[in-house]
């Protein structure tokens, strides 16, 4: 096998230098205008590019046919014109395009077998571009794609925790991608966020419902795809791009910088970025103890291509150090205090209170979390005669440090090292009477191992993941059906895991199955295996080149994760005992989805609804004594036991923009999306708050804002954009108050402003100013998504005040110089 790989590669390698290829050139307009940074991919393929500053373009190499090129940028109708390549032939086009946002013709890559129109994909998709995710002024990427795609939200715990939830399913049920890699980091946990460089990241795409047939399990809500930058000028030159923010409210400082070089075969890039942050800060609770953190990022890429595919090889190196808060407060004054004694001797109520240069301080307190995060990944794509194949294989190590013992700062409370081995493999067949087919298979092989810690929330486990699936699509005039088939099989196994208390620490460790006197068994052996089967099936009608209608129908699975069966110990991170259950059977769903879309020249809309039906649902419910009280220690944690129910979630997203042709460049965009979430277990049938809701589901939520693109006649300003925003959050009085696990939520309305302007600094590149305001009037409020919001340990009275709150006004300055 060794010897016939090399022999494998260099055929293919040398039948794609032998191939005959054409190209296309040309330039992009808007009223005679040159557009910098337009986006060409010809459809179905790998091959595009980006205009230059000039508006001009070029891509080689390409093999001869017949092809669809797609050209898309911000603010303006989608182009689509057919073209045929003929041998050794180069094609001009001159391109001009039409003033709009958010065409039909937007291709994405996440959920299918190859490149697709968004038109022609039934499921419901969000694309987001890098210019708004530019625009965007938040502290993390989640909350920058939250202000972008109706439906999606975050739970949060602080300024840079966000973990993404899609139509009222969050953690495991939520599958993030970085680069087509599954993101493996522990992310059952409430106290870390995604290990991504958001600096880094050029686009993304939102997948909001069942995706397992192309992902298996953990990507039952959808799934959240984050495309790092990849370069694709192609001129032999180095290009680059620094940017740098400052945020007012806890102090924010961020920079990055990436550089970028791409020839006919050869590229590389390489990107670094680093931000650091003091305590948030708000009017009710001032500046947020434990809130700060200090992340570092980098990674770099290096690829060969040719007019039949291409290699890259990538890696990424992601370390954060982030503090938790833990609520503890002074009785009367209600500032925050801090932790200095373990166990008994730790009385929440005497702690000292937190001194104002500690909480006015970038330094991280010595009880906090490290994170560190590596990936090292391959990926090919190669044109096999009339089909293709691609074939990528990963390798990622998470590794969590959680510090909870003032005794012995350096003493990690939760130490776990992930390592996960993640592969993929995709043939998509020939053409036939207008039927594309793939098939593949992708999984992962993981283990997880406690290292020096003193508690231990879950075991030393292993697991290994893999499914098949075969997925066709169909086209014929103004239709076009999909769906597809999967079968999933995952095995977790792990051993007895034993634990002592250490004599001369007092605290507890683990010990080896040779030495278990005076031990206690954390974890019984086990070992199970979970099997599934997902499905898909959707159609399409483009009804007109304005109107498209989509209709899906998904069937998803989702094997239990490793804490909501074998959990039995405290998450010092998150402040909680978790307890799972090891006879939980795996959650299936049934999702049904209608999408329809306009595009008109002074008006374009989406209307998306959905009903999904879960079996098995697993949620947490927190634990009460015999009057109803929830069982905390001395540290002021609380025990929640995970459950398991029926559940149905339905909704809908709006979402419509006013662009009238006659006013140029303004705009007035509205989304709104609404979800519920019920517990359809028959003993909670018409209990309302006391059973019936599910956990975490947001309220109705609505985004408006009102731009205005002003383009002076100036050497200098190319373009200023001001713009006001509005966000209301209606009161969510459907809580699963249940035990006391959550309470109600009044409603709140954020007002937001901004400014970008777009400076020519020379004849061929231009750099870009914002200024953002969030919550321009200092509002006091509490998400209903926010896990501050419970985190409140003294029994003094609150004034009415209970938890922490979200982050108070907010100015963000941001500077964008490519070159």
């Amino acid at each position: 096998m060794k010897s016939v790989m090399p022999l494998l590669i260099a055929f293919l390698l040398s039948y794609a230098s032998n191939a005959q290829t054409a190209s296309v050139s040309g330039t992009v307009t808007l009223e005679n205008k040159p557009i910098p940074f337009a986006s060409l991919v010809l459809a179905g393929t790998s091959f595009g590019t980006l205009t230059d500053s000039l508006g001009n373009f070029s891509i080689k190499c390409i093999p001869l046919g017949n092809y669809t090129i797609l050209v898309t940028t911000v603010g303006c109708d989608d182009f689509e014109k057919t073209i045929a390549l003929k041998t050794n032939g180069k094609l001009t086009l001159n391109i001009s395009l039409s003033p709009n946002n958010r065409s039909l013709n937007e291709v994405v890559v996440t959920g299918v077998s190859k490149a697709t129109l968004i038109r022609e994909n039934p499921i419901a998709i969000e694309s987001v571009s890098s210019k708004q995710i530019e625009q965007t002024n938040e502290s993390n990427i989640i909350d920058v794609l939250v202000k972008n795609v109706p439906g999606l939200n975050a739970v949060k715990t602080g300024a840079n925790i966000s973990k993404p939830f899609i139509r009222g399913l969050g953690y495991n049920r939520v599958l993030t991608l970085y680069d087509g890699i599954r993101q493996e980091g522990q992310q059952w946990g409430d106290e870390h966020g995604i290990e991504v460089d958001a600096y880094n990241i050029s686009r993304a795409e939102v997948i909001k419902g069942p995706a397992s047939l192309m992902y298996g399990s953990d990507a039952l809500a959808g799934v959240v795809s984050l495309f790092p930058f990849i370069p694709n000028y192609d001129d032999k030159k180095i290009h680059g791009r620094f940017i740098s923010e400052y945020q007012t409210n806890n102090n924010l400082i961020g920079n990055g910088l990436r550089l970028g070089y791409c020839s006919k075969h050869f590229l590389f890039a390489a990107r670094g970025s680093y931000r650091i942050a003091k305590d948030y800060r708000n009017p009710i609770d001032g500046r947020v103890y434990l809130s700060n953190f200090d992340e570092k990022n980098f990674s770099a890429l290096l690829g060969y291509k040719t007019g039949k595919g291409f290699s890259h090889f990538n890696i990424t190196w992601y370390d954060n150090r982030q503090a938790i808060p833990d609520g503890s407060r002074d009785s009367i004054t209600r500032k925050f205090t801090k932790q200095i004694y373990e166990g008994d001797q730790d009385v929440i109520k005497d702690r000292p209170i937190v001194p104002n240069e500690e909480l006015n301080s970038y330094k991280l307190p010595s009880l906090s979390q490290h994170i560190q995060h590596y990936r090292m990944y391959m990926q090919h794509y190669y044109q096999l005669g009339n089909g293709d194949i691609d074939f990528l294989l990963g390798f990622q190590q998470n590794i969590r440090r959680e510090y909870n013992h003032p005794s012995m700062p350096a003493q990690a409370g939760m130490y776990v090292r992930l390592n996960t081995l993640n592969y993929g493999l995709r043939y998509n067949l020939p053409k036939f009477s207008n039927i594309e087919t793939a098939i593949g298979i992708n999984g992962m092989l993981q283990n997880n191992k406690s290292m020096n810690a003193t508690d231990f929330p879950i075991p030393d486990y292993h697991l290994y993941d893999g499914g098949i699936y075969v997925y066709a699509k169909w086209r014929y005039n103004k239709w076009s059906i999909s769906g597809g088939l999967r079968n999933d099989m995952r095995h977790v196994q792990w051993n007895d895991f034993y634990v002592k208390t250490n004599p001369s620490t007092g605290f507890d460790e683990h010990v080896n199955t040779a030495d278990t006197a005076n031990s206690i068994l954390q974890f019984a052996a086990y070992q199970k295996t979970f099997q599934g089967m997902s499905a898909s099936a959707g159609l399409t009608f483009k009804a007109s080149n304005q109107i498209s209608l989509k209709a899906n129908i998904g069937r998803a699975y989702r094997a239990p994760n490793i804490t909501e069966m074998g959990s039995n110990g405290l998450d010092p991170g998150a402040h909680i005992v978790y307890l799972g259950n090891k006879n939980f059977s795996p959650e299936f769903s049934l999702q049904e989805d209608i999408v329809a879309s306009a595009r008109f020249k002074n008006f374009s809309t989406d209307l998306s609804v959905f009903n999904n039906n879960i079996q098995n649902y697993i949620y947490l419910n927190l634990v009460t004594d015999g009057e109803g009280n929830a069982i905390v220690d001395a540290q002021g944690n609380k025990t929640y036991q995970y459950q398991q129910a029926r559940a149905q979630l339905y909704g809908a997203e709006i979402w419509f923009a006013i662009h009238p042709e006659k006013l140029n460049g303004f705009r007035f965009d509205n989304s709104l999306a609404l979800v519920y979430g019920f517990n359809r277990k028959v003993r909670y049938k018409h209990k309302g708050v006391d059973g019936e809701y599910l956990p975490l589901i947001p309220p109705l939520k609505l985004l408006s804002s009102v731009s205005q693109k002003i383009q002076p006649s100036s050497r200098y300003f190319t373009s200023l954009t001001p713009k006001i925003e509005m966000e209301f959050s209606a009161a969510q009085n459907r809580f699963m108050g249940l035990n006391n696990t959550e309470t109600a939520t009044p409603a709140y309305v954020l007002f937001n402003c901004g400014i970008v302007t777009v400076i020519k600094y020379s004849k061929t590149q231009t750099v870009q100013f914002q200024l953002q305001i969030n919550n321009l009037l200092d509002k006091a409020y509490q998400s209903n998504l926010s896990r501050l919001k419970y985190f409140e340990y003294y029994t003094a009275s609150a004034n009415g005040h209970l938890g922490i709150y979200n982050m108070g006004r907010n100015a963000c300055f941001k500077v964008i110089f490519p070159f």
